[in-house]
């Protein structure tokens, strides 16, 4: 097996129509490394619905390579489909059957114990709730069992679109909880989203497109730059701070709540302050986060290329 789970080479989708033809996803590299969890990550628009229907055969590419668990795909799509779970488009459940029969009906017809459901149920945080008709649900409820019902069959592989839009905070948090815990059970869970802030906090690694083009992919932590190479100061005098830095060699700039002082190394601030007598009642690292990263990156694309889009998420 590949230790790439997900592999595309060169993804291109076009829409044609007699007038125009309109490219979804621009000749795209995508790379999801076993275990953990993987965000995918775009702007609305940008391509990532496109690119998780053809993974799954849902939709042809125009052309390119794309492999699961390193099985060409949609070619050998059925050597390796029990092994995936996706959660793209709104799951259909009877709505006035229970969570567990909804649940017990689908287990049924793929052969899978009864055993599977008990561990769904309890892996979504659904135990307490699973007798409750679907129809009485919140939308998280109803995605934490879309995602039950993803796991009967054992899926080594979880895709999920955009599995909190729509939902609220308590909501958001429930979907995050279970996401993180199936990615420290062994899942590899690749995690299609905009919503910036709740994957930087589930996910180990990250891809970043705009207009169906990749622009970058790696660790979160190194996309984010790894440590701090600047660090908030407060101090009670600002500007005899700022001459102490500056005259060991550090750039210190005023901010509202104090200085922000470009180092990589915040023993040599704190010494450097120590030696004027100037005391720290506050350092804390300044470090870009995902979100920034994003905004940086979709914006340049932007401005490079238009803003030509597919109309999927």
């Amino acid at each position: 097996m590949s230790e790439l789970v997900i592999e595309a080479r060169g993804l291109r989708k076009e829409f044609r129509s007699r007038a125009t033809t309109r490219v979804a996803v621009h000749d795209l590299d995508l790379a999801v490394p076993g275990g953990g969890v993987h965000g995918f990550l775009g702007p609305n628009g940008s391509g990532k619905t496109t690119t998780i229907r053809m993974l799954l055969g849902l939709a042809r590419a125009t052309r390119g390579e794309m492999r699961l668990f390193g099985q060409q795909v949609p070619e050998h799509l059925p050597a390796v489909i029990d092994r995936v779970g996706a959660v793209v488009e709104s799951p259909k459940f009877s709505p006035n059957f229970t969570g567990r029969r909804n649940l017990m009906l689908l287990s049924r017809s793929i052969g899978a114990p009864d055993a599977r459901v008990d561990a769904a149920i309890e892996t979504v945080g659904l135990t307490g709730r699973d007798g409750d008709r679907y129809k009485s649900y919140s939308l998280g409820m109803k995605q934490r069992l879309a995602i039950a019902a993803t796991l009967l069959k054992e899926p080594q592989l979880l895709i999920l679109d955009e599995p909190t839009n729509g939902l609220d905070p308590a909501g958001i948090r429930e979907i995050r909880e279970t996401i993180r815990d199936l990615g420290e059970r062994g899942v590899t869970v690749l995690l299609s989203s905009h919503i910036l802030a709740e994957v930087q906090q589930v996910c180990t690694s990250a891809t970043i497109i705009g207009n169906g083009r990749l622009l970058a992919s790696g660790r979160v932590d190194d996309l984010t730059g790894g440590g701090a190479a600047a660090y908030a100061v407060r101090v009670p005098d600002v500007e005899a701070a700022a001459r102490a830095l500056a005259a060991a060699g550090l750039t210190a700039t005023t901010t509202d709540s104090g200085l922000s002082v470009e180092s990589d190394d915040p023993a040599l601030i704190t010494r450097s302050l120590a030696a004027a007598e100037i005391w720290l009642t506050g350092l804390t690292p300044l470090r870009r986060d995902l979100e920034s990263v994003f905004l940086e990156l979709t914006a340049a694309d932007t401005l490079g290329h238009g803003t030509t889009q597919d109309g999927a998420a």
